[in-house]
């Protein structure tokens, strides 16, 4: 009898819920020939040792036993792959996010164990795709930021110095028509800095559409590059950035109304997140089910470690 496959959540959580389904599910995509290699000499004979769900290699070195996590954004986590591979689901699949919250809920972590969990799920779900962004591409950036009237006294004293976005972050996105974005954290809108994210992201050539700002001004000798000039109008038959605008509107449901408070420092894995689940979203003529979502994410997750001084600059010890 075949081994059914998890669909929803509910499956999700009950088939993960058996340590032998979570070992065999991640060794197939860890090593997706079917052979194991030990991380360390690469050698791909080792014995496994069913009691403690690991292999032992036959070289002599100080790193004989190894798990599946090993080289992954799970390595040296005590937390059972049941844990883990739930929260990867859940990530990968709800469309505005999941709060450190309701991870703490769901699988029975502290809250700041969720939190970093999240961190190092985000890590692994960094685009991996080759080449540039081509065809019909458009560029824009935005804005992100606390809003002043949600803040504590204290806090708005301390973080809103000025007016429009002078407080907030900003980040530049690519999006190619019915295919994959890209979007970044920046430290200005200036031309220099702009025009370098659209040369690294999209092939020139492309037929390229931005908003008015000046700092696309000159990508003309590179894309074919065309303006919508929003004061104006906001599409003008193929010339509009609503595809982007889309996206954008997505990322900021999820800050706003999932993870409410976001440092500066940390929004760049959040863009990770948000990208990923957003070039992986299917269509009607090419569906992808949230299985088909969760194995990407798992196959994305080798040689991504992510440590908690890392992310805090603090010692992990106290962690979990």
């Amino acid at each position: 009898m075949s081994d059914p496959k998890p669909k929803t959540l509910q499956e999700a959580v009950k088939y993960f819920s058996d340590p032998d389904n979570c070992l065999k599910w991640l060794v197939a995509k860890r090593w997706p020939d079917g052979v194991v290699r030990c991380p360390h000499c690469a050698r791909t004979d080792a014995t496994f040792l069913p009691n403690l769900r690991k292999w032992q290699c036959k070289s002599a070195h100080g790193s004989r036993q190894f798990s599946a996590k090993v080289g992954t954004i799970f390595e040296d986590s005590p937390l059972p792959l049941e844990k883990w591979l739930v929260a990867l689901w859940m990530v990968c699949n709800c469309k505005n996010g999941v709060s450190s919250w309701e991870i703490h809920r769901t699988i029975g972590v502290t809250q700041k164990t969720a939190w970093f969990m999240l961190h190092r799920i985000r890590k692994g779900l960094q685009d991996e795709s080759a080449g540039k962004l081509g065809g019909e591409v458009e560029v824009d950036e935005t804005f992100i930021g606390g809003k002043a009237r949600n803040m504590h006294i204290d806090k708005r004293e301390r973080r809103i110095t000025g007016t429009g976005g002078r407080d907030k972050t900003i980040v530049f996105g690519a999006l190619e028509r019915g295919g994959r974005v890209r979007a970044a954290v920046v430290t200005d809108r200036k031309k220099a800095g702009l025009q370098a994210q659209v040369r690294s992201h999209v092939k020139a050539g492309a037929a390229l559409y931005s908003d008015a700002l000046r700092s696309y001004d000159g990508l003309a000798q590179e894309y074919a590059h065309q303006v919508i000039d929003h004061a104006e109008k906001y599409v003008d038959g193929l010339i509009h950035t609503n595809g982007l605008e889309n996206f954008w509107s997505l990322f900021k449901r999820g800050i706003n109304g999932t993870y409410v408070s976001v440092e500066p420092f940390h929004l760049f894995r959040y863009l990770d997140e948000q990208s990923f689940r957003y070039n992986y979203r299917g269509s009607n003529e090419h569906p992808i089910s949230d299985l088909d979502r969760f194995d990407r994410a798992l196959s994305q997750t080798n040689n991504k470690r992510l440590t908690y001084s890392e992310v805090t600059g603090k010692d992990g010890a106290t962690c979990f």
